[in-house]
């Protein structure tokens, strides 16, 4: 199971919920070519993105992505390539739930200073707790937290969620409803630090 799909349904309903910080974008997770690529359409709108994974079956559109530097290939256990605050906003989807504490504890962290804004973590069904896959490409199974784990490793690391985004995020979200969209608001979490 991915979040890639909820997060290019969830665009227009971040753009509203989020205004101006939609400027400058940072997506990272699997298939993040997809979702920058969706990103790149919006009106004044600058993304990038880190893939986490290797692409050797990607198309050529991510392929050109990844040669322009648009979309990197890092492992994001480690610090990013990214100076402090080098984006306004920045989208994580389907990646966390592969970190053991110890390198979420330093990657979260790496995530929010990259950001001015904050942070957008779109997660897996809480409630189950490994995904549908045996393995990811990281060679661990993914665990899918619950939303009370999330909150209470926020409180932990400072991080907290953002009330005031997330009623404009659930206003705009039941705003666009003719569209269909699956729940997904239980799994995006907006942050601020």
């Amino acid at each position: 199971f991915l979040c890639t799909v909820e997060v290019q349904r969830a665009i227009p309903i971040l753009a509203k919920a989020y205004g101006d910080s939609m400027h400058k974008i940072l997506h990272v997770g699997p298939d993040t070519c997809s979702v920058v690529s969706k990103l790149l359409k919006e009106k004044e709108t600058e993304a990038s993105g880190v893939e986490p994974y290797d692409i050797e079956d990607a198309d050529r559109n991510c392929k050109a992505l990844v040669k322009k530097g648009t979309v990197p290939i890092a492992d994001i256990k480690f610090p990013l390539p990214y100076r402090p605050k080098s984006f306004s906003l920045v989208i994580v989807s389907d990646a966390l739930e592969y970190l053991s504490p110890r390198y979420l504890n330093k990657t979260l962290p790496d995530l929010a200073r990259v950001s001015i804004d904050g942070l957008v973590i779109f997660t897996g069904s809480p409630g189950h707790r490994k995904a549908k896959v045996s393995e990811s490409k990281y060679g661990r199974v993914a665990k899918m937290r619950s939303s009370s784990w999330w909150v209470k490793y926020f409180v932990q690391t400072s991080l907290e969620e953002n009330e005031a985004t997330i009623k404009k995020f659930e206003h705009a979200a039941t705003k666009m409803s003719c569209l269909k969209m699956p729940n997904f608001l239980p799994y995006a979490i907006p942050l601020t630090f």
